[in-house]
Formats: C-alpha cells, sequence, structure tokens
C-alpha cells in the first residue's frame, strides 16, 4: 500500500509549527526594516571614508559608535539616561492616564462633550514650544515643570483617540447591552473598552512619541541631567560624536517603546480581522 502525504491544513498545525512561523514573520520584519537604516550607515561610512563631508560635523558611524561604548564603559551614560526615561514615563503616566479618563468621560457623556471638548481643542492647538516660557515662569528649571510640559504633550493624543474609539463603537452593540441589562460599569468594561481599543492603543503609541519629543524640549531648556542635557553640553563643547550618540538614544529608546505597544496590540487585538497588506 502506498503512504498518502499527509496535507498541512489548519487542523494538522500544531503549536510550535505556530511558533516557528511566527518567528518567521518576526525575522522577515526585522530584516526588511532594517535594510534602509544598514544601507544609509553604509553610504554615511564610505562618504566620511572618502571625505567627502566635515568629520567635524558628520562624524563617521564607527566614530560615534566608539563615542557610545566610551561613555557606556566609563558610566557617564546609565545616570542620565534613567533621568530621561524616569521624567517621560512619569509624563507619560499623568498625562496620558488624564487624557484616557477625560477622552472616555467626553465620549460616554454628550454634556462632558459640550462642556469639556471646546477648551481642551483649544488648548491643543497652542504649540508646546510657545508655552514653554510660561511653565520656566510658574515652576523654575526643576523637575516639575519638565514632568507637566511632557504630561502635557501626553495628553492630547491619548484624549482624542479615546473619545473617536468610543464614538467609533457600533451603536448596536449598546442597543444589545441594554436588551440584556448590562450596568454601566459592563457596558464600559464589555462593550466600549474592547471596541474603542485599537484607537486607545494608537493614542498611546503617538502619546510615547509626544513624549519624547517634549522631554528633549524639557531637557534643552534647562537641565543638569538627562540626554537632552548630555546633547546641549556636548554641543557646547563642540563633541559632535556625543550629540549623535545622544539622537540615537531617543531613537532607539523611543523605537523599544513603541514595538512594545505593538507587541500589546498584537495581543490585545487577535480578534480584529482587518487587511495587513
Amino acid at each position: 500500500m502506498r503512504n498518502k502525504k499527509t496535507k498541512l491544513g489548519p487542523s494538522n498545525i500544531t503549536g510550535k509549527d505556530c511558533s516557528f512561523m511566527f518567528k518567521k514573520v518576526q525575522a522577515k520584519r526585522l530584516i526588511f526594516g532594517g535594510l534602509i537604516p544598514a544601507a544609509v550607515l553604509v553610504v554615511w561610512q564610505l562618504a566620511s571614508s572618502l571625505e567627502w563631508i566635515s568629520p567635524q560635523l558628520f562624524p563617521s558611524p564607527l566614530s560615534i559608535f566608539r563615542s557610545f561604548y566610551e561613555i557606556i564603559a566609563s558610566g557617564e551614560l546609565a545616570p542620565h539616561l534613567g533621568i530621561s526615561v524616569m521624567r517621560a514615563m512619569l509624563g507619560f503616566l499623568i498625562g496620558g492616564g488624564t487624557g484616557l479618563l477625560i477622552g472616555l468621560l467626553v465620549g460616554l457623556y454628550k454634556r462632558s462633550e459640550q462642556l469639556l471638548d471646546p477648551s481642551i481643542q483649544m488648548l491643543r492647538t497652542v504649540p508646546l514650544l510657545a508655552i514653554t516660557p510660561l511653565f520656566i515662569l510658574w515652576f523654575g528649571f526643576g523637575e516639575l515643570s519638565k514632568v507637566l510640559l511632557i504630561s502635557m504633550g501626553a495628553f492630547f493624543p491619548l484624549y482624542v483617540n479615546a473619545f473617536l474609539g468610543v464614538r467609533n463603537v457600533d451603536a448596536k452593540l449598546f442597543d444589545v447591552a441594554r436588551v440584556l441589562e448590562f450596568s454601566r460599569w459592563h457596558q464600559v468594561t464589555k462593550v466600549i473598552m474592547p471596541g474603542a481599543m485599537p484607537n486607545i492603543l494608537l493614542g498611546v503609541r503617538l502619546s510615547l512619541s509626544t513624549s519624547w519629543l517634549c522631554l528633549v524640549v524639557a531637557e534643552l531648556m534647562g537641565a543638569d541631567q538627562g540626554i537632552g542635557y548630555l546633547i546641549q553640553d556636548a554641543r557646547a563643547y563642540m563633541r559632535t560624536e556625543i550629540v549623535f550618540v545622544g539622537i540615537f538614544i531617543f531613537a532607539i529608546v523611543g523605537k523599544l517603546t513603541d514595538s512594545l505597544v505593538r507587541i500589546l496590540e498584537a495581543k490585545l487585538l487577535k480578534w480584529q480581522d482587518s487587511y495587513r497588506g
């Protein structure tokens, strides 16, 4: 008798197969995502080696990585990075958390929208750089002014997306919840939050990126610790390599936080059957 070859169908896929496929997709995404940065670094290094660009203004990637290693080995980087991460996360938790709560409140109740939304939208259009001098006058150059500036920047993306998320929930789901006699708490936890979750997670990503942006502004306006201070100090002494190191640190840490939210999205939005390209 001939052995029939078993076809790999949905019922034959094991957990090990799924894990292997997931790792393969992740590896492919990592490779494709790294193509452009790798190409830029190669061209940059080549241009530096051939002296097409000024080493004072554009140090070679190798010299930047050498400076990066030196400040890590000397222990200079860790305290500055710790302070910056603490400021950004504290500002994000205060501003983003407040934006999420008020966004849900305004989305749920029409009267809250009429009362709060016009003032919030008016404040949202004011540039943060225009408010920075006021924060310095009111709160000085201490930690409070920096955290509040970051909080203000983190507030608006989560507020807007939480509000839109609630308003984009299908009205028929509310009718079903009323028929099933859900309490207000169960309506929020079983209907509103799952339906609004895609917008809320998008708001978290935007809020985190804004927190890092505001952190740079806060630390450049007057600080004695942090990555922004490291950049400012390096600029004063024409240490261009350290300036690039600070920029790369902001880029790397910002990307890591964004990737963590992407992982959270993949876990919380498994039910979503949307086009993925």
